[in-house]
Formats: C-alpha cells, structure tokens, sequence
C-alpha cells in the first residue's frame, strides 16, 4: 500500500506501479558529519513545495509515471551487515519494478545495486559523486560509504563503472580512475558502449558545490551547479536505467531547507528518466 505521506504524486498501488520507492535511513558508516539518516522524511515533506509537472520533460508524475513510495525501511543500528542483508531482501523483493533508492549514506547502493545485479548480471553502473569513493577500506574497514563503488567493482569489474563529478580521492584511488578510465568520458562515448544494457544510476548530492547544497555530510568545494547537474541528467534519458539512487543528503546542515528541495527536485526529475516509456 502507498503510505499517506509519500513523496508527492508517488501514491500508486505497489501492484500498478512501473517504480517503487523506498527509503534507507542509514548512517552507520558516515566518516564526518552523520545525519544523513533523516533524509528519506525531509525530503518526502519537502517534496510538497514542488509541483508534480515537470516542464524539463513535460511531464507529471500523477499523470505520466506510475510510482508507489513503499515508506522507509525500518533498520537497526550497529550492526552494518545486518542492515545491508536488510536492505538487499527489500529490494530484491522489488525486483519486478524499478527501483528508486533515497538514503541514506552511499554505503546503502551497494545492497540495492547487488539485488538488481542479480537479475541482471549484465549492470553497469553511472556514479555521481564529489568523492571516488574506490577506497579498499576505511579505517580498516572494507564497508564503507567510502568504498562503495569498489565493492560494486569487485561484483561487476571497473569497465562497468562510469563516473562523474568526483573531485577528491586518495592518490591510491586517482591511480585507480586514471589506470580504467573510469571519469568524466564523454555521455555519448558511453552510450556506445553501453548500448541498450541496464544501467544503474547513484547520485551522492555533494556532487553539487556546496555554496548551492551546504546539507551534506562532507561538502567538498568545486562542485556542479544544480544545473550542471540537471543537464548531464537530462542526456540519461535514452539509457535503460533500472534501478536508481539519491543519498547523502544531511537536511540539518541547511537550516534553509534549500538543499533539501532541491534533492527532492532531482528526484521529481530522476523519476521521468525511469519511467521513460510514459514521457
């Protein structure tokens, strides 16, 4: 059943719905500033301050897209590979849809991304970051959200990896990006290869520079304008893209609200690049 405070025009039945939504508040692993955990809520309330068209894909989400917000997943503290192997039997139970993932730290991806690899073993994987994120671990720890996407390259190997946005990383990893030539390839170089293969799409938001999105857990400067971003977005929209991600929003670091509606606002627009077929 949809849940009466969903993301707005996100109130399908599960049944009827091309996407489900779920929501993964989870910090366990944040290595600076934790809060993350409170953004699934933050931005369902914030989403109310936005219309359901889009006149970016003249679109509306109660009228072109199908998607039932499934509410939060209920997940323990403390105890990392339980949450994961939680967040993973969700998922995995949303497989016959696409699934939309709000965090939540980075780590969560790396359970939704497994669940929907399963079925399709042929995944690639386009990542927006400010970080790399390719760590083999932190602090002695191989489950971080500073190494998700190297453990997403342990399942799929780095030539299904294609990132953008990141700006900072040890030497260890730069060497890793520049040896796969995994950053900032053009979007039309990777639809060839790509072709029409699933792709799973994760979108950490301090990609964005934080004089525009401060609400993060690490801010790093340099960053995209929401526009920026919106265009590398909008040049997705061909792509079969399955599966999705937004995390890493912090509301409590912008007392504004501003960042937070504006990830509710890649959100509204994420939705139509999935459900494309209705657009």
């Amino acid at each position: 059943m949809a849940i009466s405070n969903c993301f707005i025009g996100c109130n399908k039945e599960l049944k009827e719905a091309e996407i489900a939504l779920i929501g993964l508040p989870y910090d366990g692993t944040s290595s600076y500033r934790p809060g993350s955990r409170f953004a699934p809520n933050a931005i369902r309330e914030a989403s109310y301050g936005l219309e359901t068209y889009s006149p970016v894909f003249d679109a509306d989400l109660e009228e072109n897209i199908s998607v039932c917000d499934t509410g939060d997943i209920e997940l323990p503290f403390g105890d990392v590979k339980r949450t994961l192997s939680m967040i993973y039997e969700k998922t995995k139970s949303l497989s016959d849809k696409k699934v939309f993932a709000i965090g939540g730290e980075h780590l969560v991806t790396l359970p939704v991304f497994q669940a929907l690899y399963d079925k399709f073993p042929e995944l690639y994987v386009i990542h927006f970051d400010a970080h790399a994120d390719l760590r083999d671990d932190y602090l002695g720890d191989t489950l971080s959200h500073a190494t998700v996407i190297r453990r997403i390259s342990d399942i799929t190997g780095f030539g299904k990896i294609f990132q953008y946005g990141i700006r900072s990383g040890t030497k260890e990893e730069y060497q890793l990006i520049k040896k796969h030539n995994t950053l900032n390839r053009p979007i039309d170089d990777i639809k060839k290869i790509i072709g029409n293969a699933p792709v799973y799409l994760t979108v950490d938001l301090d990609v964005l520079d934080p004089s525009i999105f401060p609400g993060t857990g690490t801010p790093e400067p340099g960053g995209y304008t929401y526009i920026q971003l919106l265009e590398k977005i909008r040049n997705l929209h061909d792509m079969n893209i399955i599966g999705c991600d937004v995390v890493e929003l912090s509301p409590h670091y912008d007392q504004s609200g501003v960042s937070t509606i504006v990830a509710a606002k890649i959100i509204r627009e994420l939705f139509f690049i999935l459900g494309k077929k209705n657009v």
